[in-house]
């Protein structure tokens, strides 16, 4: 028995709701966590990318540490800004907000898979290519679902 559409646009919702959410989890943890040990693993895979196992100086794990702090809390705000769109389109059924997440995805992803692909970080390239796969054939399910839906009914 098929899903009706409704149900269906409800589901996908839901999961791009949890997927701002696991956006903002995470990007609260990089920001904050850094010097706990938490995201030690991670670190020392990036830091593998750049140096030598045992070469490793203190001065480049304090400044990744930094930087992982600026991103997290650039990525808190880009989770919000998400989790607007998302209630924007769910609410108004407006192809436009699923249509501005896909032009942030696309124009994200690609860039950051090229930046971690040539550092061979191949990590953050299997996270970018999860992100990418859960995220993009929702949304362009919705935008095509909620343009068909306007148009016929403008009709």
């Amino acid at each position: 028995m098929p899903v009706p559409r409704n149900t269906f646009r409800k589901a996908l919702i839901a999961w791009l709701y949890a997927a701002a959410l696991v956006h903002l989890f995470v990007s609260i943890v990089l920001t904050w966590a850094g010097h706990s040990g938490l995201i030690g693993g991670y670190l020392q895979i990036i830091e593998q990318a750049f140096w030598a196992a045992d070469a490793v100086p203190s001065a480049a794990r304090e400044q990744q540490l930094w930087w992982l702090a600026v991103f997290g809390a650039t990525l808190q705000s880009y989770s919000l800004y998400m989790l607007a769109l998302v209630r924007i389109g769910s609410r108004l059924k407006t192809p436009m907000a699923w249509g501005w997440l896909i032009a942030g995805i696309v124009l994200w992803a690609p860039q950051d898979m090229w930046f971690s692909l040539t550092t061979q970080l191949w990590l953050n390239l299997w996270i970018d290519a999860f992100a990418m796969l859960t995220l993009l054939p929702p949304l362009f399910w919705l935008y095509c679902h909620d343009r068909r839906t306007a148009q016929y009914a403008s009709n």
